[in-house]
């Protein structure tokens, strides 16, 4: 039996910024997706490696950085939070839904605030789920990031974008948000998220570096398409509104079809490796970094992506966007 309807739930349409992410063929700024970091332990002004002028966020910087962004036509953010503490058991998401409340008593329903929602950046392994013996303990670990669903819907996030590939998540986290009177929250799944050698710049802004291994047990082989496809099926069924594919520009060949199969919107997520190819070039004066990043979204969305997270979304006005 299917879990999710076939097409995008309407009620959770709750907004224009999310309506316009999710309609229309044109490339707007309500379909690029900010990245933000925030680092409980953090006081300091830091940059993120790679990322050029993307930093580390923190308690006495988030208003202000979000208010420039607004300022230059950013409103809609995807929001990482990194602990002060990291543990295998108790995790205190309480810090995530004081910053989450401080961000909408600011900006209330002028800007989305999505919540990537993993468990990488809290535990002290840094994998994407709890272990039990030396094997995924997948029933722990689904009624954990059910809970941090619920704490990111208490604290007032916009959408909840559950990053993690195991089987049964989405699931989880709808029957939970629903069962608490969180209906209207939509879910944006990364449905088809690879083990890429390109999310360098991101696991170290987000502390998130597995301690031991790697994640091919859990995330997609780059190489097969079938279970490509499948991965964002499976999810859509589960109850996600909104599928995606990461790395986006490596990923190209799968936005159509995953959406022709499933029938809701796909975005692609243009990954820290992608971007910081860009960062990089443009420093040592080997491509327009303007013109380089354009190119780049422009051809996720012939590709066909709805919406595209990008750590220069922030930069889509001056863009001409």
């Amino acid at each position: 039996m299917k879990i999710g309807k076939k097409v995008l739930n309407q009620s959770r349409m709750h907004n224009d910024i999310l309506r316009n992410m999710c309609g229309g063929k044109e490339l707007t700024r309500d379909q690029l997706i900010q990245p933000l970091f925030f680092h409980e332990h953090e006081s300091a002004d830091v940059l993120i490696e790679g990322l050029g002028e993307n930093r580390i966020l923190h308690d006495n910087n988030i208003i202000g950085n979000i208010a420039k962004d607004m300022k230059n036509g950013c409103r809609n953010f995807i929001l990482f939070f990194v602990p002060r503490l990291k543990t295998n058991n108790s995790f205190n998401t309480k810090f995530c839904e004081n910053i989450l409340k401080k961000i909408k008593i600011e900006f209330q329903n002028d800007i989305q605030v999505w919540v990537d929602l993993c468990i990488c950046s809290f535990t002290k392994t840094g994998h994407c789920c709890l272990f039990k013996e030396s094997k995924i303990d997948l029933e722990n670990s689904l009624n954990v990031m059910s809970n941090f669903a619920l704490s990111f819907a208490n604290g007032g996030a916009d959408g909840i974008a559950p990053s993690s590939m195991l089987f049964g998540v989405v699931k989880s986290i709808r029957q939970s948000l629903d069962k608490n009177n969180f209906n209207h929250v939509p879910i944006m799944s990364y449905s088809t998220k690879f083990a890429s050698n390109f999310y360098g710049p991101f696991r170290a802004a987000a502390d998130s570096t597995p301690a031991f291994g790697d994640r091919t047990g859990y995330q997609l082989d780059y190489n097969d398409y079938e279970k490509a496809i499948q991965s964002s099926i499976t999810f859509s069924e589960e109850g996600a509104d909104l599928m995606m594919v990461k790395p986006g520009l490596l990923s190209l060949d799968l936005i159509k079809p995953i959406n022709e199969k499933t029938s809701k919107p796909v975005g692609a997520y243009q990954v820290s490796g992608e971007y910081s190819s860009l960062v990089y070039l443009a420093e040592k004066k080997l491509i327009d970094f303007d013109k380089g990043l354009l190119e780049t979204w422009s051809s996720l969305k012939r590709g066909g992506a709805q919406y595209i997270i990008s750590y220069g979304a922030r930069y889509a006005k001056r863009l001409g966007i």
